[in-house]
């Protein structure tokens, strides 16, 4: 029997957010769809590092495969064990095949998938805690590209659920981020004031003033 000191690590750093994620009072979504293991999943409203604590561990007790892809330069000691651990996984981006040019960050997310059957690719597209009125949208083509689906996460901070409520199948950009959009219209984070609508694909109704 081979000692897996990494996966050991591994889960003993995300039951530790898990026990946090409990002591502030979270519960799960008893009502996640099946396309949450395997899935581009938005996460937002994006506004406090406790996102990312509650998140590990609301998707510890989901057992969703959740990762999030960084720089593989991040993965060299000491980092390498930490954000491994917490669901980090490296983007190769290294040349395509007789090419002198480095393959996108798209397309280097999207080969993760080919590598693995289960997996969550948790974004966070606003990309900053401060309020951006245009968000990052390399996660639909991600999605597309992977041809997987994208889920809509939401930490609801007032009934202190982790919300996976949506699921969109990639095919039109401009119809999708517009349903996306609408769908996060009124969601609030743990400070509603730092978190924004992209204006190029949400319009605001009369109700939303």
């Amino acid at each position: 029997m081979i000692f897996n000191f990494d996966a050991l690590i591994n889960q003993k750093m995300k039951f530790l957010f898990f026990l946090v994620y409990k002591l502030f009072g979270w519960k799960k979504d008893l009502n996640y769809p099946k396309e949450a293991h395997r899935c581009v999943m938005i996460v937002a409203p994006h506004t406090t590092n406790w996102d990312f604590i509650f998140g590990v561990g609301a998707f510890y007790d989901l057992k969703i495969p959740a990762r999030f892809a960084m720089k593989k330069e991040w993965f060299n000691f000491p980092f390498k064990w930490l954000i491994s651990s917490l669901g980090g996984v490296p983007i190769d981006r290294k040349r395509k095949k007789n090419s002198t040019e480095n393959i996108s960050s798209v397309e280097a997310m999207a080969n993760i998938f080919k590598s693995h059957d289960q997996i969550c690719m948790t974004i966070t597209p606003e990309g900053s805690r401060s309020p951006m009125d245009e968000w990052r949208t390399g996660f639909w083509h991600i999605a597309k590209l992977a041809n997987v689906p994208i889920c809509l996460g939401h930490l609801n901070y007032e009934t202190k659920i982790a919300e996976i409520s949506k699921v969109i199948i990639p095919t039109d950009f401009d119809k999708d981020l517009k349903e996306i959009m609408a769908f996060y219209n009124g969601k609030k984070g743990k400070y509603p004031e730092k978190f924004t609508l992209d204006h190029r694909y949400f319009e605001k109704s009369n109700n939303d003033y």
